[in-house]
């Protein structure tokens, strides 16, 4: 898996991680709301921490700076 997540995506995508989780442990996203709260964190955390996401090697994109050489 070649990385396509740049920096400033992984902090962006820590960030909504960390929104939903705490709409999930605070009580405001409850039942199915709750439910999809903690997938999209998880997706989040989980393509940061292997800089891959799968919707943009499906579509060509990447925010990883190209190296020059």
């Amino acid at each position: 898996m070649k990385p396509n997540v740049g920096n400033t995506d992984k902090i962006v995508r820590y960030v909504i991680a960390a929104v939903a989780l705490y709409l999930y442990f605070g009580g405001i996203a409850t039942g199915s709301l709750g439910i999809v709260a903690l997938v999209v964190a998880a997706i989040a955390i989980v393509t940061s921490l292997f800089s891959f996401c799968g919707l943009y090697a499906l579509t060509g994109m990447s925010t990883c700076k190209m190296k020059t050489e």
